[in-house]
């Protein structure tokens, strides 16, 4: 067995992120990533970040794990949060014939068609800092995330820089590569507004040797850090729940690319190299461009389908409700957020209450606010008022004590 190389200096775990395009194998490309760093002797968690939950199914063998996110609202429903333990979430399997142990974790999300998904994955990253994930003993988290960076909750490693180095999974079709391209920009905007998330670059998945991707990669200055060949055979075993890694060329590729990120050689990238294509340059990588023309609008009578009785009907707003608008939030909570929403423009994507913090908010699903109680109100919005007014860049903000309010 290769001997181990530690991936930092520090204390904490090397936090990775892979990112992509929903059906492009990002579960199979980080399963397998994260069996190899094990079988290097590396202690390794992956982190499910999808509401499908499913991205640990083949590294334990097919058995789908209870999620975070179920099993804290079991807990909250029988009145015993405070008993909920890392090892209710966080489960460990032998892989390759007992050569090494994994760690895996699904976050989930809310029941279906019962919430946001970002929000989920928001809760369930406070949720593991208040187990300690950023004192864990581990040598690498590497989180498995959902498709494309659609809302603040699926970027909050990029938002929060909670992800050290983000790897973009792709194709080489368009979809695929539109994708890279989006998850490029919001890197780019969160590296620009201080964060220090980095991208290492593209793993091309069921290469087809089109050259589409490579060519997509030197337009926006990312390096092309593997290729996957296109293999039935490999995926029929990642469907049976198996690893590619018993396959000796998959395997080679997969030691390849662990041991460039161990070591810290993959080809360097500076953020300030990215540049993201806007739509017509993106095009310009499949021989094709945006037509000059506006379409036809469709009119009232054509999507009636009659000349006769089309009446107008009242226009859906596109604001967001605010949350105290739901039901099950009591009125001292629903009475702070709609505050923060009216008075602030801060639209609250999770309120909970800590029995030691009490109120605690995340706003747009990447900014926390610890508020406490609803005591001294006016004050606590002066305060989140004069650092939005101050253009001051922040992620959490105290203000258990007005008098005394901390931010970072």
């Amino acid at each position: 067995m290769p001997a181990r190389v530690k991936s930092s200096g520090s204390t904490h775990a090397r936090m990775l992120a892979v990112y992509g395009k929903g059906g492009m194998g990002k579960s199979f490309f980080t399963t397998n990533l994260v069996s190899k760093l094990a079988l290097l002797e590396n202690r390794v968690l992956q982190l499910g970040c999808d509401p499908k939950h499913d991205s640990c199914n083949a590294l334990f063998g097919g058995v789908s794990l209870p999620t975070l996110g179920d099993t804290w609202r079991e807990f909250k429903e029988a009145g015993r949060e405070e008993e909920l333990q890392s090892h209710h979430v966080i489960f460990k399997t032998p892989i390759m014939q007992g050569a090494a142990t994994v760690y895996g974790c699904e976050i989930g999300g809310p029941e279906v068609g019962r919430g946001c998904g970002g929000r989920g994955i928001t809760f369930g990253f406070d949720l593991l800092e208040k187990f300690g994930l950023s004192q864990w003993a581990l040598d690498y988290v590497v989180m498995d995330f959902l498709g494309d960076v659609v809302c603040g909750g699926f970027a909050t490693p990029l938002a929060r820089s909670l992800a050290e180095e983000v790897i973009i999974l792709c194709g080489n079709d368009r979809q695929s590569l539109y994708a890279a391209n989006n998850i490029a920009r919001a890197a780019k905007y969160f590296a620009d507004m201080g964060g220090s998330t980095r991208l290492l670059g593209l793993v091309i998945n069921r290469d087809d040797g089109s050259g589409v991707a490579e060519h997509f990669a030197a337009q926006v200055g990312l390096p092309v850090l593997l290729k996957i060949p296109l293999s039935r055979q490999i995926r029929e075993m990642a469907d049976a729940c198996q690893l590619a890694l018993v396959d000796s060329e998959f395997d080679a590729l997969f030691t390849g690319l662990a041991q460039q990120i161990m070591t810290r050689t993959t080809p360097p990238v500076t953020m300030e190299q990215v540049t993201p294509l806007d739509y017509n340059n993106f095009l310009a990588v499949f021989g094709a461009a945006e037509p000059d023309i506006v379409p036809d609008g469709a009119s009232a009578v054509e999507l009636f389908g009659s000349t006769t009785d089309v009446r107008p009907l009242p226009v859906i707003g596109l604001e967001a409700a605010p949350m105290g608008n739901q039901p099950d939030m009591d009125p001292p909570t629903q009475h702070v957020v709609t505050r923060l929403l009216q008075e602030l423009g801060m639209y609250v994507t999770e309120a909970n209450r800590d029995p030691k913090k009490g109120l605690i908010l995340t706003i747009d699903g990447n900014t926390t606010i610890c508020f406490g109680s609803d005591q001294e109100l006016d004050s606590k919005i002066a305060i989140l008022a004069a650092l939005q007014k101050s253009g001051e860049a922040y992620r959490y903000v105290d203000l258990r004590r007005p008098a005394s309010p901390l931010y970072r």
